[in-house]
């Protein structure tokens, strides 16, 4: 029996917790709320997140590699910045770099956690992971110029004191991030679609009938009725979740300035909340034996979180009150510099095994405990 007999639409949890979580906006807007309340809304913003990604997931199914992994990167990022531009509005000065902090963790997440687990996960089933370089190439020198470009040069130019750019120099990396982006999107999806595609002499190994790790590989596109019904819910959850995420974010302020750590901390919740999910997406992935879709959804998150995030951020800057830091510290950026080197060494073979994913978690590992303890 199909999973369409067996479930009826209105216990289906992926329909109702966006709804719920929307009602939960609803009520809380506004509101100074107790400690209950805020779990509860917490609960349905980890929820709507969830359910974000599953909708993004229909549809990427039904559109096809790699338009699949566009949408779940440009979903992620669509949180990710209305959740920056959200707080920023709200934050003052306090919050002036909000911005920076969560585009370096969503690059040192999807660079080295989401790469790192992907390796790893593939590499423990089938010995050797398997992927198309020349894409992935492509993507990572996207992700390292984006990077540098954004991150790194606003610690030394001189227009303007401390790490910031000025009005010129931030219109000028914004324009330069939408262009990179556009141009990535149109390589990987008309000029290049063939670079992105999984390999698919890796996928049979797992099972000796020769098939994949999950039915799913070989389960029919949904209907053009389901895609168009998801991706209605995904506006939806969309919605709910940077909604959500302002009632809670005092709450997250507070908690991380009682613990007394760097505020940068509440950047990295923010990426390890919007990614956790495409995390989970980009594992069963590589379970199945298809690691250039979990690469394309690590580098493309990448790309999509600086590529749209800072022409957001200027746009925003209009009208958001005090300064903009950009420029990273020097400790983030011999992280930096590590990450792409190593990122190019696992990349450029097409193939990589254990060590490799071993490599990335413990960079990644390096950068939360780097974040908490500085």
């Amino acid at each position: 029996m199909s999973t369409a007999t067996r479930r009826s639409p209105l216990t289906d949890w992926t329909l109702v917790v966006p709804l719920v979580a929307l009602v939960a906006l609803v009520l809380s807007w506004g509101r100074d709320l107790p400690a209950l309340g805020v779990v509860l809304v917490a609960l349905c913003l980890a929820g709507a997140v969830l359910a974000a990604v599953h909708h993004a997931e229909v549809v990427a199914h039904r559109v096809g590699e790699p338009f699949g992994s566009l949408v779940l990167a440009v979903a992620v990022t669509v949180i990710e910045v209305a959740l920056i531009v959200t707080l920023m509005a709200d934050g003052g000065d306090k919050t002036a770099s909000l911005a920076r902090d969560t585009v370096f963790a969503a690059v040192m997440i999807t660079c080295n956690g989401i790469v790192g687990l992907s390796l790893f996960v593939r590499a423990l089933r089938n010995r050797v992971a398997v992927f198309n370089p020349e894409g992935s190439g492509a993507a990572l020198a996207t992700v390292a110029t984006l990077a540098t470009l954004s991150l790194v040069l606003p610690t030394f130019t001189t227009s303007k004191p401390g790490p910031e750019f000025s009005s010129a120099q931030l219109t000028f990396a914004a324009v330069a991030s939408l262009a990179l982006y556009g141009l990535f999107v149109a390589v990987q999806t008309v000029r290049h679609r063939d670079y992105f595609l999984p390999v698919e002499t890796e996928r049979p190994a797992d099972r000796p009938d020769g098939h994949g790790d999950d039915d799913e590989d070989h389960a029919a596109p949904p209907t053009a009725r389901a895609a168009l019904i998801s991706a209605g819910l995904l506006l939806v959850a969309l919605v709910a979740v940077v909604g959500d995420a302002k009632a809670v974010s005092p709450t997250i302020e507070k908690g991380v300035a009682d613990a007394g750590l760097p505020n940068a901390v509440v950047g990295v919740i923010i990426a390890l909340l919007v990614l956790l999910p495409e995390t989970l997406a980009a594992v069963r992935a590589a379970r199945r034996g298809r690691v250039q879709t979990s690469l394309n959804l690590a580098y493309g998150s990448a790309i999509a979180s600086i590529g749209l995030t800072i022409p957001a951020i200027a746009l925003a800057s209009i009208w958001l009150s005090g300064p903009l830091l950009l420029g990273l510290g020097p400790v983030h950026m011999v992280l930096l510099a590590l990450t792409v080197v190593v990122s190019a060494l696992t990349i450029a073979p097409g193939r990589a095994t254990l060590l490799q994913g071993g490599v990335h978690i413990v960079l990644l590992a390096a950068y939360l405990f780097l974040a908490v303890s500085p």
